[in-house]
């Protein structure tokens, strides 16, 4: 069973039965999202409302073509 935020799920390693699982259930909060800002800490808040103040699809592309490069350039380091 996986549970938490869908971008980094975590396993349930509790108990399989009704009590078990009805108290883990009762313990859950819910996650950080644009909806949910009360639930975010200083750092949520700021990568939310970084990715809110992008004015349309090209400041989304070329965040997405910043991060692409930063992968490739840290795969290309790691290789040498």
């Amino acid at each position: 069973i996986k549970f938490g935020d869908a971008n980094a799920l975590e396993d349930y390693s509790g108990g399989r039965d009704f009590g078990a699982l009805s108290n883990f259930a009762a313990e859950l909060k819910p996650l950080c999202s644009p909806n949910n800002l009360e639930n975010c800490d200083e750092e949520g808040k700021a990568e939310i409302e970084k990715f809110s103040a992008m004015s349309g699809v090209k400041d989304l592309d070329a965040a997405i073509k910043e991060a692409e490069q930063k992968i490739q350039d840290a795969e290309s380091n790691f290789k040498t």
